[in-house]
């Protein structure tokens, strides 16, 4: 039986957190448990865990219960769990430094201070694994921030969430299916 995927949607836990920005990769984890026809389930990795099939691939998503600044823990026991190779874990962040509305995908790179991706990080001894970057801009002035992104996405912002985040889950599909050179062709020209 072929090895499976790993997806791991980040955010924080709690319905506070829900809306925020720092929770978009919970609301694509949400969005592609939903295309998969199931529902989330308390794993002993310290994550909700959804088994599945992407167009006949095994794929585990996960949501780490952890906050943000901690989700290696149960990244790493989710993989070690399912047997899942290095190459084949895709983590679903946001990104400061990508503007609203955009999408980029990577294998590897630095952590742009982002709390979640130095955890992961640290926790699987390496950068190499793959990244959906969903954009969520810079905070206005001189907004902390780490305030930014703790908040709710604006009212403008809002309007346009729903098709990001299909956006977002459709491109966590091509790399999937078609590899990251694929998706990178499709969703950065923004297609």
């Amino acid at each position: 039986m072929a090895e499976p995927w790993l997806v791991v949607g980040l955010g924080n836990p709690g319905p506070g957190y829900a809306a925020t920005r720092h929770n978009a990769g919970f609301m694509v984890a949400d969005l592609l448990a939903e295309r998969m026809g199931g529902r989330f389930k308390a794993h002993k990795a310290g994550a909700e865990v959804l088994e599945g099939r992407v167009a006949g691939l095994r794929v585990v998503l996960a949501k780490p219960r952890s906050f943000m600044n901690l989700s290696g823990g149960p990244t790493v026991a989710a993989q070690n769990f399912y047997k899942v190779p290095l190459e084949q874990i895709i983590v679903v962040h946001d990104e400061l430094d990508i503007d609203y509305g955009l999408l980029r995908l990577k294998r590897g790179g630095g952590d742009g201070g982002h709390n979640g991706l130095k955890s992961i990080s640290k926790s699987l001894g390496t950068k190499e694994y793959l990244r959906v970057r969903f954009g969520i801009g810079r905070p206005p002035g001189r907004q902390d921030p780490a305030d930014f992104v703790l908040k709710p996405f604006s009212s403008t912002e809002a309007k346009e969430l729903s098709l990001n985040v299909d956006r977002a889950a459709d491109a966590v599909e091509a790399l999937l299916t078609g590899g990251l050179e694929t998706a990178q062709n499709r969703y950065h020209a923004g297609v």
